[in-house]
């Protein structure tokens, strides 16, 4: 195979008209020739860091859908299936994404389960990580959560991170908000990177110490805009990355979406394209070709380098997409599960209290950090209950791995006026979390998910609708254009009940995510994530 346009050279920072010749998957030369072509090839866009159970698609789905952006390649992090079904869960998403040719790269999750504070399904520990790391489908050890464990010198956390270094794989970091001396020791310990920075001076100084900043714009957390002024300068040390991202938003794009808007801001284009489609490949030792003679032919073509809309796709010389379509095709895969809880009953979900004031959590729209406020307890028949008015409403964690007595709490601006919505989608243990304006909805919504054996959902006293995810209670194994329009009906549900979160359900899947501070809630209870230990829910 041949083919012609304008090659962007990303590392020479230079554009020529040529002429690309493929043999066996492989590029086998690059040369200059007059055509009339006005195409651009460049390199493949790769998502540095991504879970790819957060777009409630299998891998082998999750492709069909990314190629037609120009994505070939990911960084996956399993960590969100392991907690439910520990290495097996792994195994699935290694084998289910051998079936396609995107190039998948899952790492060895690190935090299984993320804390002792939460019930999870399966324990990942250091003796696991090693065996999982001696696999060359393990390409590294994924996002090191925990980082107390690094700070205070936990055997458990330093003998995973040994682990990595003995065989010489990259270290993903998870540090939000550490500065100062405590990000020194957690680089120290031989992380290299991380996706959470919340401002432009914290990503600086992590910059300045040696990591690699990876930029994220995820369906609810985004830090492009704090952060994107940083790559004019630091662009050989950082990386592009969605983390989370759902259905309806992958229909829309990845990637590319970042480069367009870092070229709209006037950043020259050769150093958001090595941010896109060099930087990962050089730090993770991707098998992923650069658009070099006897490179893997992994490459893309797209119309303007300003809009980067994608024209074909190409992995290991095949054409995987063409103008939006992609040739990926649907593969047969098992549908593993693991859901051991029974249907609630309403007062399950009562909280006995005569407290005047109570602790809630804040929700802030596009961010995985809450905030702490203390409010004022709405109490009916000595039970604590939701205010539709001040929007306090009541939220819960139900463990799915075991029958137990749901934890309960209250959140503050999630909108809703009637009904309730609920999720098996709860990071990091996926346990049911739920939000609601009355004890019966909330209990209804529960039992829809149960019923299911996963998924998310919204009621209300006239309707009712799900999306099951029966793999592992977090995927579905229904195609990406599926999934996405029915999520995107869910998600307007939940809009129309009051909700003013741009991305509800993603937001209330990080409700129970008690890395991340300040304020939480886990299957056993509320949880202060500044101070690392449960808190009360009554003042």
């Amino acid at each position: 195979m041949t083919i012609q346009g304008n090659i962007v050279d990303i590392k020479n920072r230079t554009i020529f008209k040529g002429e690309i010749s493929v043999k066996d998957g492989k590029i086998a030369s690059i040369t200059t020739a007059n055509h009339n072509q006005e195409n651009y090839i460049l390199p493949g866009f790769i998502d540095a860091h991504i879970h790819i159970e957060s777009s409630m698609l299998v891998p082998s789905e999750f492709a069909k859908i990314a190629v037609t952006h120009g994505t070939i390649a990911t960084v996956s992090d399993p960590h969100e299936i392991a907690n439910v079904l520990g290495v097996k869960g792994v195994d699935f998403m290694i084998e289910n994404g051998k079936k396609v040719p995107l190039k998948f790269n899952f790492g060895a999750p690190s935090c299984v389960p993320a804390t002792s504070f939460e019930s999870a399904g399966a324990t990942i520990d250091a003796n696991d990580i090693k065996k999982m790391l001696e696999n060359p489908d393990i390409k590294y050890l994924a996002e090191m959560m925990n980082y107390p464990g690094v700070l205070f010198d936990d055997a458990e956390v330093l003998a995973k991170i040994q682990h990595a270094k003995n065989k010489n794989k990259p270290i993903d970091g998870h540090a939000p908000g550490l500065r100062g001396e405590e990000i020194s020791k957690y680089i120290a310990a031989g992380i290299s990177t991380d996706h959470e920075c919340f401002s432009y001076e914290e990503a600086l100084e992590k910059l300045k110490k040696g990591m690699k900043v990876i930029i994220r714009e995820g369906s609810a957390a985004k830090n492009f805009e704090a952060l994107i002024d940083l790559l004019p300068e630091h662009y050989p040390n950082m990386m592009f990355c969605s983390d989370d991202k759902h259905p309806d938003d992958l229909l829309l794009g990845h990637i590319n979406q970042l480069c367009e808007r870092a070229v709209a801001k006037e950043i020259d284009v050769f150093k958001v394209l090595q941010a896109a489609c060099i930087n990962p490949v050089e730090h993770y030792n991707l098998e992923v070709g650069l658009l070099r003679e006897n490179d893997f032919a992994d490459f893309i073509v797209v119309d303007n380098l300003t809009h980067f809309n994608v024209l074909e796709t190409y992995i290991n010389g095949e054409l995987v997409a063409k103008n939006g379509t992609s040739f990926i095709k649907t593969v047969a895969f098992d549908v593993p599960n693991n859901f051991n809880t029974t249907p609630k009953k309403v007062t399950d979900f009562q909280y006995k209290s005569t407290s005047k004031k109570i602790r809630v959590i804040e929700a802030l729209d596009g961010e995985l950090v809450t905030n702490q406020i203390i409010a004022d307890a709405l109490v009916v028949d000595t039970n604590l209950v939701s205010n539709t008015l001040t929007d306090i409403l009541k939220m819960a964690v139900v463990n799915r791995y075991q029958n137990d007595t749901p934890a309960i709490a209250f959140i503050k601006n999630f909108g809703l006026k009637e009904g309730a919505i609920a999720s098996s989608v709860g990071h990091d243990s996926h346990n049911i979390i739920v939000v609601g304006t009355s004890d019966k909805a909330i209990c209804d919504a529960v039992n829809l998910i149960i019923k299911n054996k996963g998924g998310i959902c919204a009621v209300t006293e006239t309707a009712e609708k799900i999306v099951s995810l029966p793999v592992a209670g977090i995927m579905s194994n229904k195609s990406a254009k599926e999934v996405g329009e029915a999520y995107a009906i869910l998600d307007a549900m939940a809009k129309e009940m009051g909700s003013k979160l741009n991305a509800p359900y993603m937001s209330l899947s990080f409700m129970a995510l008690l890395v991340i501070p300040a304020l939480k809630l886990s299957d056993k209870g509320l949880f202060d994530g500044s101070k690392f230990e449960f808190t009360s829910l009554e003042i």
